[in-house]
């Protein structure tokens, strides 16, 4: 099960940052800003233009800065039909609505990692091994605890490093203090890991139905009869912002059918979601008419603590900063599996002690960290430079 917390952790540290490193692999991904936006409008048609041959819902996601395109998704593609989760993602340059790829979920890099992460790319009994894995953490945690507490006359001591003592000494305490100091956010993303692995679960005992990570919300139908004018995504955006002025636009969700409605996402600037806000709009494409409003201004206590889940997992709900925090406790469960096996394996005998040269380890600790910055140095200026060459080119072709 160790294994198991490791790469749980390691790849949920790798998703925080998934949209940093998917554009990293992607260059491509990358938009050099060139005035105005496209109206959503033509940026779904220049995707449905380049998908003449998909019939259905689309949902076009703004972009997250002035650098990124925005996406079109595509729930149920006849290639990946019978996949656990397998979406068409369709980028496109919202400044000039050029289509720059088409990808489905779980085949880019990124996405492989998150399917890995949510459910062990094992589908739902995948997702059923990682919540329980999550109840299996805490107790990991909690008796890690239990066997760590030094009593209040030695917790001083406890926290100290005894590197005189061999590596054997030197490599528990530091499996101790790594545990002790990621403990509480530990059990925080295992807590909510497992929520998020059974929402409905969390839905049925706070009465937030249709409130969970992913959920689409009410299926709310139009009541006015079809015409030759429908309403346009423009035109719905806008009737969906005069109740909400200051809100921005996230997702657009093309109706379903004849009584389909248009689903607008906005983000109010209190919401702590910033990916996956709850504010919706739905507005009849016949009339223009809003159906349906959900505004977590209005939410119960128990209906904001399930939203408030998902950004709290991700770190996103507190910031730059606890994201980084986030990505460096998602490492622990990896420290502590090495250091804990390492140990253990000592203790059978397979694995010797020997001393600990602090100077020697300081010398090479030095050297390497010296070695890594020299990388980082070289690996920013490749960087700059591809991405300098990327906007020239970019420039060149639509300037």
């Amino acid at each position: 099960m160790g294994l198991v917390f490791a790469v749980l952790g390691l790849t949920g540290s790798l998703s925080i940052y998934r949209d940093e490193l998917d554009e990293l692999f992607n260059p491509e991904l990358v938009i050099a800003e060139q005035g105005p936006m496209l109206s959503p409008d033509k940026l779904l048609a220049a995707v449905k233009t380049a998908q003449s041959n998909r019939y259905g819902v689309w949902t076009l996601e703004m972009p997250r800065s002035a650098h990124s395109p925005a996406i079109a998704w595509f729930e149920k593609p006849r290639e990946t039909v019978d996949a656990f989760y397998a979406p068409l993602m369709v980028a496109v340059n919202p400044y000039t609505g050029h289509v720059i790829n088409s990808r489905f979920w779980g085949q880019t890099l990124t996405t492989w990692v998150l399917d890995l992460h949510t459910q062990l790319q094992m589908d739902g009994f995948g997702r059923n091994v990682v919540a329980v894995s999550a109840v299996l953490l805490c107790l990991s945690v909690c008796s890690g605890i239990y066997l760590w507490w030094p009593g209040l006359a030695g917790l001083r001591q406890a926290f100290g490093l005894k590197h005189n003592a061999g590596l054997m000494r030197l490599l528990l305490d530091t499996h101790r203090l790594f545990g002790l100091l990621s403990a509480a956010i530990l059990l925080l993303l295992a807590f909510t890991g497992f929520h998020l692995a059974y929402p409905a679960l969390l839905e049925t005992l706070t009465a937030s139905e249709g409130m969970g990570h992913g959920d689409a919300g009410p299926n709310v139908r139009s009541t006015a009869i079809p015409n030759d004018r429908p309403v346009s995504l423009s035109e719905a955006v806008l009737v969906a912002r005069g109740l909400f002025p200051s809100s921005e636009v996230r997702r657009i969700s093309t109706p379903q059918g004849e009584t389909g409605t248009y689903r607008i996402n906005l983000r109010q600037r209190h919401e702590i979601n910033q990916h996956h806000p709850f504010t919706s709009v739905w507005v009849d494409r016949w009339s223009g008419q809003i159906r349906d409003v959900r505004n977590p201004v209005k939410f119960s206590t128990a209906q904001a603590f399930t939203v408030w889940l998902w950004p709290v997992h991700t770190g996103e709900a507190f910031g730059s900063g606890t994201r980084l925090l986030w990505f460096f406790t998602g490492l622990m469960p990896l420290l502590l599996y090495i250091s804990g096996v390492v140990h253990w394996l000592h203790r059978k005998g397979v694995v010797a002690d020997r001393p600990v040269d602090v100077p020697k380890i300081k010398r090479q600790l030095l050297t390497q960290l010296y070695r890594l910055y020299r990388l980082a140095v070289k690996t920013t200026v490749w960087l700059q430079v591809r991405l300098s060459s990327l906007i020239s080119r970019l420039k060149r072709r639509y300037l």
